[in-house]
């Protein structure tokens, strides 16, 4: 496996902590005083702190829903997409898209979710019913 490195723009680190490190479950690696890394699931993700920089307007059409364009997130099996869905609805996360399986019966037939971060920064967590088929066309 190669992890992936993604760094993006938050504008408090306490809360970037709290929302990363501790509603999501990501241990936190290296920090400084303008920056945390998180393990997200294997991949290192990292908050900088960047006042207004998430704002994040931007939609397309997918399913029906409105998508923000800017995201990113991660691929996880269905028991663990079920396990997370149930933890933010129960931490009171609210969503931009609620957890619902999207292109039901087709080969991309997979479980979403869309929700911020306190910074405004969206997030998708997915699983798909045939995970071999992440790919397919």
């Amino acid at each position: 496996m190669h992890p992936f490195h993604l760094a993006f723009p938050v504008d408090n680190l306490e809360s970037a902590r709290a929302f990363y490190g501790g509603l999501l479950g990501c241990p936190e690696g290296r920090s400084s005083d303008e920056w945390i890394d998180f393990n997200l699931f294997g991949h290192q993700i990292v908050a900088h702190l960047a006042q207004g920089e998430a704002i994040n307007d931007v939609h397309s059409d997918v399913d029906g829903k409105k998508v923000p364009v800017r995201h990113f997130g991660i691929v996880l099996s269905m028991p663990e997409w079920e396990a997370m869905a149930d933890k933010l609805k129960k931490a009171g996360i609210e969503f931009v898209i609620e957890p619902y399986i999207r292109f039901k019966g087709e080969v991309g037939e997979q479980g979403t979710m869309f929700f911020l971060d306190p910074s405004g920064n969206a997030i998708e967590f997915k699983a798909m019913a045939q995970p071999d088929r992440l790919f397919a066309k």
